[in-house]
């Protein structure tokens, strides 16, 4: 279990009130997490390659080809106002 002084510090880096008694409750959760990192450093890892996802996988997005789909004409047909060849939007101030 960490002290309850680490917890309050964590709690005021993170911006959180916490009452005595989520104090006690976390202090003992973060304890129990570091109590089980500490089980996880025992384990031989020799030889395991890191890896940052557990599933190999190659990149699955599509090429970056551009297309044109639609028709100028089309594409303005879906805008509520048009003012030449552009869309018509409302000033921002």
């Amino acid at each position: 279990m960490i002290e309850i002084k680490d917890v309050e510090h964590v709690a005021r880096l993170a911006r959180l009130n916490l009452t005595e008694d989520e104090k006690v409750k976390f202090s003992k959760q973060l304890g129990d997490i570091l109590k089980y990192m500490e089980q996880l450093n025992e384990v031989d890892t020799t030889g395991v390659e890191p890896m940052n996802h557990p599933i190999d996988f190659s990149n699955v997005m599509r090429e970056d080809v551009a297309r044109y789909d639609c028709t100028r004409e089309e594409l303005m047909a879906n805008a509520p106002e048009v003012e030449q060849d552009y869309f018509k939007v409302p000033k921002i101030s």
